[in-house]
């Protein structure tokens, strides 16, 4: 299980934080095939597996590990984000094999759409970044698809330091922590 410490239950005045319970798994695979239906309209592959029914980056595992969260206004999922104390194969991969134990790794950002363009996903990260915190941990990293230049802004408007982009085609982004 997921070794943190909670320092804000709400991510914004009317979005409350918890974390995922298994029996939030369907409503989390429709939000992100959602986002994943909403990135095909704006003529992106990514995330596109989700639109078949393959999760490959198994929510449902990492529900069990304790590692997603939910953001609700009221009743409504209005966003999820995954925060990861151990590297996966993909983490592996993209940013090497050494140097991994004091980070934290932030996946899956996804916002409802009825919820897009009202700041939601900046008020996420910056929950990530001050609401929780991970002994130990003193560096958020994330990575974000190379082709997508308003996702790397967006990341980099937020304090995000580029770090190289992958010969897979991802950029890779990391930021100091406040807080252990």
């Amino acid at each position: 299980m997921l070794n943190y410490i909670l320092h804000n239950d709400h991510a914004n005045p009317r979005i409350a934080v918890s974390q995922a319970k298994p029996d939030d798994a369907p409503a989390v695979m429709a939000l992100l095939v959602g986002a994943a239906r909403w990135l095909q309209s704006k003529g992106s592959a990514q995330w596109s597996a989700l639109l078949s029914g393959d999760d490959h980056h198994d929510v449902v595992g990492h529900i069990a590990a304790g590692e997603l969260f939910l953001f609700k206004d009221g009743d409504a999922l209005a966003g999820i984000v995954l925060l990861m104390q151990t590297p996966k194969q993909w983490d592996l991969d993209l940013w090497g094999p050494d140097g991994h134990e004091p980070n934290v790794y932030l996946h899956r950002l996804a916002i409802n759409r009825e919820h897009a363009g009202q700041g939601l996903g900046t008020d996420i990260v910056r929950w990530a970044e001050t609401g929780i915190s991970f002994p130990g941990k003193r560096t958020m990293r994330l990575d974000c698809i190379a082709s997508n230049p308003k996702l790397n802004d967006f990341y980099r408007g937020l304090g995000y330091a580029y770090k190289g982009t992958s010969p897979s085609g991802f950029c890779l982004y990391e930021k100091p922590l406040a807080r252990d």
